[in-house]
């Protein structure tokens, strides 16, 4: 079907897409604020012509960069070869077999299987329900209930919205379901106590942890989800020490930790997962964005041995009855396969992580001392921006500031994004971002953020 070149592309969007994330009168109305058509490398293209440097990697996610070519010949040849067939009833695909057998040799010790979903927030629902059959396995009906943090993003799907700590995920759809608690984050711009170092703070937060296990009742809290740094809830570093104190109550309570690693993994923090980076000891871990580089969709659920041996042998005779019509797709294996390949031929783990140094380093040049910011944050190639009304003092309402940045740095050809209930924005570009794009992005958010200041301040 073609599409006559008097009708504009945006108007058909206007009128047909249901856009996520987005402020559904307003679109209807307006249209899109971009219709991107063609991406290389680190900058994207529209339809009017004009070219943007992704400072995102679209949400996160397209480490390798835009137009690699090994990607796209790997979907060519496989969708000639087997372009799809199902992983139930014990069939199988060689893709999938292999992708699974590279991960587990990349993935923390102790990792035994991959369970392949879709998407990240399929893939977190997933995780609860492992959670759960693990507990009914062992005779430990009452021990069902997930522990996350305030600003986690666990995706959007009932059980992952649920798991997600942000207030406006909840609100229109009745969520959090039951069994779902929240815990505070290590987010040190504004929990820290004055004077309190990282130990000290980390050591406050697993004791607020731990109790809330035991208001709870040991007995009914099975696991305890975190991100290795909380992305899409504000950049969220953790202190020092803080996940081996949050370990610490975990092993005391037998509560299952899954490490959430959608964004984290396969580079993003400059080394292969921000689980082995940051001390995490996972049984579960949840994948997805950075596996293909988000040129198909893909995720996956990586469970331990010790896990496993639980699922495999209590249930022996009886199946699990649990997948998706689109588990372990040959297409998607066979693009993370070249995304993976492209990922440790060209070094950009090692890149990320050199790329992100620099980024850091130019964005405390650019606005360490700067009347609207409150503070520079990141790890690896991922950092935000917070501004603020004063020392200790957010704007009102909260969300305002940052979201009009984004938009004067849109304006200037630099794409970035305010994240939600606050007001950071944040960088996570490609792996593939050279260091004169980095420091024009700087450049431009800085350039934003003194014409908002001259609005606001």
């Amino acid at each position: 079907m073609t599409t006559s070149p008097s009708v504009a592309l945006g108007d058909i969007d206007r009128r047909h897409v249901f856009h996520p994330f987005t402020v559904l009168d307003e679109h209807e109305s307006s249209g899109p604020r971009r219709m991107i058509v063609s991406g290389e490398g680190s900058t994207l293209t529209d339809d009017q012509g004009r070219r943007y440097l992704d400072a995102m990697a679209g949400l996160w996610c397209v480490n390798v960069g835009y137009g690699r070519a090994e990607i796209a010949d790997a979907l060519r040849a496989q969708a000639l070869k087997l372009p799809y067939y199902h992983a139930f009833s014990s069939m199988a695909t060689d893709a999938p077999a292999l992708l699974a057998e590279r991960l587990i040799a990349l993935a923390p010790a102790g990792m035994s299987k991959v369970l392949y979903g879709n998407s990240g927030s399929d893939a977190n629902d997933t995780q609860i329900k492992l959670v759960r059959m693990y507990n009914n396995l062992l005779g430990r009906p009452r021990k069902k209930k997930i522990i996350s943090r305030a600003r986690g993003y666990h995706g959007v799907s009932l059980g992952a919205a649920s798991l997600t700590g942000l207030a406006s995920m909840h609100r229109a759809f009745d969520l959090p379901l039951d069994g779902v608690l929240h815990t505070r984050a290590p987010y040190s711009l504004w929990e820290a106590r004055p004077g309190e170092d990282d130990t000290a703070f980390s050591a406050r937060l697993a004791a607020d942890l731990e109790e809330l296990i035991l208001a709870e009742g040991p007995e009914t809290v099975a696991a305890f989800i975190a991100e290795p740094v909380q992305a899409a809830g504000g950049v969220i570093v953790p202190p020092e020490g803080y996940f081996a104190a949050i370990q610490a109550v975990l092993d005391a309570y037998d509560v299952l930790l899954i490490a959430d690693e959608v964004v984290s993994g396969f580079g993003r923090l400059g080394g292969w997962f921000g689980s082995v980076m940051l001390d995490m000891r996972p049984d579960l871990m949840t994948v997805a964005k950075g596996i293909t580089s988000a040129y198909v969709p893909l995720s996956a659920c990586l469970v331990s041995e010790e896990v496993w041996r639980v699922l495999a042998d209590r249930s022996a005779g009886t199946t699990f009855s649990h997948g998706y019509t689109y588990t372990a797709h040959p297409i998607a294996a066979a693009a993370a396969l070249a995304n993976l390949d492209v990922l440790e031929n060209d070094g950009l783990i090692e890149q990320a992580g050199a790329r992100g140094e620099r980024l850091r380093a130019r964005l405390h040049e650019a606005f360490d001392g700067h009347p609207l910011v409150g503070e520079v944050r990141g790890l690896g190639l991922v950092a935000a921006v917070e501004f603020v009304a004063g020392p200790g003092k957010r704007f009102d309402p909260v969300g305002s500031v940052a979201a009009r940045v984004t938009r004067e740095c849109l304006e200037r050809g630099v794409i970035t994004r305010a994240l939600p209930e606050g007001d950071s924005i944040a960088f996570s570009p490609p792996f593939v971002i050279t260091e004169a794009e980095i420091d024009e992005v700087v450049r431009v958010a800085r350039e934003a953020a003194d014409i908002v200041a001259g609005e606001v301040l």
